[in-house]
């Protein structure tokens, strides 16, 4: 729906433009001079603003993530065959959707999260076209309690635990990682060698 208003938004401006650049006169009259400040500002703008919203929700699909080349092993571990792997786990489980699973868990649960991951996609985006691209991917940062206690927290399985129950405050300030003890993650450095899930489709 988003892409159609898109499309059409920017036909109709196309059309305005075209129209005042071949009758440059219609601006002599207050009618011809307000289309011309929609032709020339107005609806530019709300095209830009609705093509970049829609490049922004696809910025969040796996799909997105995993069409660069570097990222392709990372998106293999969703399928790894053992659920002691964290992203497989959440991956083949549903627990996350999976058109957006690394947007899911690599966004920051936070007020300003959406934006935050937005701008580190956009440093991947600058360090993948214009620097070496590092042999070993890592976090910017430690990664936070905060992404997994906001699914987690409250949850049966996860309250019925002792040792979540006694943990809680630590890994509520965030003291004690939750990847301390679910440590085993992507393992892109073994992809080769580990027993892949065949899936039953989406």
């Amino acid at each position: 729906m988003e892409t159609q208003a898109a499309m059409v938004l920017i036909l109709v401006t196309a059309l305005l433009l075209g129209l005042l650049i071949w009758r440059p006169s219609l601006t002599a009259v207050q009618g011809g001079q307000i289309l011309a400040f929609f032709a020339f500002l107005m609806l530019p703008i709300a095209a830009l603003f609705v093509g970049g919203s829609i490049h922004l929700h696809h910025a969040k699909s796996t799909q997105f993530c995993l069409s660069c080349h570097p990222m392709a092993s990372y998106g293999q571990s969703l399928n790894i065959d053992d659920l002691a792997y964290v992203p497989a786990q959440h991956y083949q489980n549903k627990l996350i959707p999976r058109a957006q699973a690394c947007f899911t868990c690599h966004t920051d649960y936070t007020m300003f999260g959406d934006v935050s991951a937005k701008l580190r996609g956009i440093k991947h985006l600058y360090v993948y076209y214009f620097k070496p691209i590092p042999d070993k991917i890592t976090l910017y940062k430690p990664y936070n309690n905060r992404e997994c206690l906001h699914c987690h927290a409250n949850a049966r399985a996860f309250e019925e635990s002792s040792s979540h129950r006694d943990m809680r405050e630590e890994l509520s300030a965030n003291d004690m990682s939750c990847l301390a003890c679910h440590d085993k993650i992507h393992d892109v450095e073994n992809i080769d060698k580990v027993k892949l899930w065949k899936g039953t489709g989406s």
